[in-house]
């Protein structure tokens, strides 16, 4: 007899996977369907819904055709997790998309968020939700299509009009349009939930000007979401976990325990931090978020720092300069130089997430003299992702008023054995990679074994978790460390503020 078996839809910014587990965590198969990503003007990101679904739908039919008969009868159950924040609109009659889908990297927004700033609520509206007013959230995204698509805005009217991230998108194909609801930690990344009471913010609401009745409905990260309609692959399988896919990734880590870390190396980088059964509100430009919610209403909340460009990095470095052919071959012209010397590269291509939230900041690529070449451009890369997030590592540090033990590494570019020495140098601290490099698919397929039953403790999954890993320890004496960290704090300043309100 086949053991239960569990089924991961992991909806990313650059593609659409599918992929099963069984009950220790194992990876039994997987398939990926590439997404394409549209960019029609400066500081604009975004999708197309309708391909989000398609692109899924075919990384599910893929993942079917590929098993038994046997390992298909003995799927269990099913969790979504999904690129966060990006925004889509749907008619509830047609489940047509109403206007693009608006990627979380898109900051058209700015100007919304710069008089939502403005408002007498404002530092309210932060504290309530744990965010801050950026283009980065769901809510201006919201009123941007508000403005734009007047059949969004008739939709509205007639009381048909649907609001959802991925996840909420997703589980409404799914469902053939019979549920529409989301979980608290894709909630917590739209500013419009209130962190401590868990539910929509009435503030929030009225500023974006969007109904209740438009929202998705609350739910725990583990519930009895839907079951996966006929006609669709993996028809009959319960939906029994929603997550955002950097909370999902933290829990595919077991990062169980306030002060445990995870960074995910994706199309952004992401620093997420354990911060225990109470919102942590940081100062500096941290941002506090559900990390998962059980269903007895237990929250795990954590500290988060998002950098929104470390994937698009290396695609920019192959696409945009032509320096490598692939991805793969990032490391090795990397290598060849013992040094990006004084070159830095700082990766704000769609401005600065977290800690400076400035949407006209714009990449640098600063320090070339005449001995510089491509491999010193390709060492500052992943120099300057690594950077990044060691910004963030400190911050987080001091709003928990201790060190951080170690950081847990996982994502594509978590294979890159520079990158992690550049993180461990620059952070002062070990840096441990799975021999698993994804988290997200598990995390979320884990969730949904323990709502199904599958799964009744985490332990074997945690045990074969532990067992290969890398380890990167820092190289870099202390006084080395704070002059290439003062380096870098120069060149990001010298990032910031660069497009005026008229060309954002």
């Amino acid at each position: 007899m086949t053991e239960p078996l569990l089924l991961a839809l992991d909806q990313g910014t650059s593609s659409s996977r599918a992929a099963l587990f069984n009950g220790a965590g194992e990876t039994i198969a997987v398939a990926q369907v590439p997404l394409s990503v549209h960019y029609p003007a400066d500081g604009w990101v975004e999708q197309d819904a309708e391909e989000i679904w398609l692109t899924q739908l075919e990384a599910m039919r893929r993942l079917e055709a590929s098993i038994s008969p046997a390992q298909r009868a003995a799927v269990a159950a099913c969790g979504v997790t999904n690129q966060r924040e990006t925004t889509i609109l749907w008619r509830r009659g047609d489940s047509a998309a109403l206007g693009p889908a608006l990627v979380w990297q898109d900051r058209r927004t700015h100007r919304i968020c710069g008089e939502w700033r403005g408002l007498s609520v404002a530092t309210t509206w932060m504290e309530r939700t744990g965010l801050v007013l950026d283009p980065y959230f769901s809510a201006s995204k919201i009123r941007w299509l508000l403005d734009q698509d007047a059949d969004a805005c008739a939709a509205q009217q007639q009381g048909e009009l649907c609001f959802g991230t991925v996840d909420s998108w997703l589980l409404w194909q799914l469902s053939g349009g019979r549920r529409h609801a989301t979980d608290f930690s894709n909630a917590s990344r739209t500013l419009l939930l209130d962190l401590d009471g868990l539910d929509w913010l009435p503030l929030a609401l009225e500023q974006v000007g969007i109904g209740r009745d438009s929202l998705p409905e609350l739910l725990p990260c583990r519930a009895s979401f839907a079951t996966i309609t006929a006609g669709l692959p993996f028809a009959g399988t319960p939906i029994t976990a929603l997550m955002g896919d950097q909370q999902a990734a933290t829990f595919g880590q077991f990062c169980l325990k306030p002060g445990q870390a995870k960074c995910t190396y994706g199309t952004g980088a992401f620093l997420v931090v354990n911060s225990g059964r109470e919102p942590l509100r940081a100062p500096g430009g941290l941002l506090s978020t559900v990390g998962w919610v059980e269903p007895d209403g237990q929250v795990t909340y954590c500290l988060e720092g998002s950098v929104f460009n470390a994937g698009t990095v290396v695609q920019w470095l192959r696409d945009g300069l032509g320096l490598i052919r692939s991805a793969e071959e990032m490391d090795g012209l990397a290598a060849s130089v013992a040094s990006a010397g004084d070159v830095m590269l700082v990766p704000a291509f769609t401005g600065w997430g977290c800690p400076h939230w400035d949407p006209s900041a714009r990449g640098l690529l600063i320090g070339l003299n005449r001995d510089s070449g491509a491999a010193h451009i390709a060492r500052a890369a992943l120099d300057g992702v690594a950077l990044s997030i060691s910004t963030l590592v400190e911050l987080a540090e001091t709003a928990l008023g201790v060190p951080l033990d170690h950081l847990a590494v996982d994502g594509g570019a978590a294979a890159s054995d520079l990158l992690l020495q550049a993180q461990a140098d620059s952070s002062g601290l070990e840096v441990k990679r799975p021999a698993q490099l994804e988290s997200t698919a598990l995390g979320v397929a884990l969730m949904a074994g323990l709502e199904a039953g599958v799964i009744h403790d985490l332990s074997a999954a945690q045990d074969r978790r532990g067992a290969g890993i890398s380890r990167f320890v820092p190289q870099l004496d202390p006084p080395a460390r704070q002059c290439w960290r003062r380096r870098w704090d120069d060149a990001v300043q010298r990032s910031l503020h660069w497009h005026s309100d008229d060309s954002v």
